[in-house]
């Protein structure tokens, strides 16, 4: 265990707010190991507070770009996310914002979140993982029902306040296909860009 709230991957930072997530996808890394190239990012408890987070990021050189993204779904700890992108903007300007997300964080918060993300986030990159509703719950294994429609109510509403937004999905998990014209023209069609993420078994 450790509270790893800040770490580098490939030149850029990612932040780590929270281990917990509305979905247990199959493909998740953390089913298969705690850390991501040696930094161990189960954290100790929840209590991180924005402040700390600052503290941590302090210690590094920040790169052309800070991803939210880590060991759970950052968006449940929107207000401590909120704050931490005012930092990163007010101190590094030229700093690019981005959050990956699942997309079930306006039925979490049950409201629209995103005009708090105006102007803070440069983009949202959130997971479609899939083709139809029975194979993203065959895939993200979500814990409450209607998640998939959650998913896509929530990149057309990123896409309609504004933020830069892509729909993901991984492909080629152990040997499994998705039908990727067809994510692509849903992503496409609420106003999303597209992306392939090719699974890769140590997650990165």
């Amino acid at each position: 265990m450790s509270n790893i709230l800040v770490y580098e991957l490939d030149n850029k930072i990612y932040i780590n707010l929270t281990n917990k997530c509305t979905n247990d996808c199959i493909f998740c890394l953390r089913k298969d190991k705690d850390d991501v190239c040696g930094q161990k990012l189960w954290l100790d408890n929840e209590n991180a507070t924005a402040v700390d987070v600052i503290a941590q990021l302090n210690k590094f050189s920040l790169s052309s770009e800070v991803i939210f993204c880590g060991y759970g779904e950052p968006l449940l700890k929107l207000d401590v996310l909120k704050d931490v992108a005012k930092y990163v903007k007010q101190n590094y300007p030229n700093t690019k914002i981005r959050i990956n997300t699942n997309g079930h964080a306006n039925y979490v918060h049950k409201r629209n979140i995103i005009p708090e993300l105006k102007g803070l986030i440069d983009e949202i990159s959130v997971s479609l993982n899939g083709a139809t509703e029975s194979e993203y719950d065959e895939l993200s294994q979500p814990v409450f029902k209607g998640a998939y429609d959650e998913v896509k109510n929530f990149i057309k509403a990123c896409a309609d306040g504004g933020i830069s937004t892509v729909a993901s999905v991984v492909e080629g998990y152990k040997g499994r296909h998705l039908d990727l014209e067809k994510c692509e023209k849903i992503a496409n069609d609420l106003g999303a860009k597209f992306r392939v993420r090719e699974w890769i078994e140590n997650g990165y």
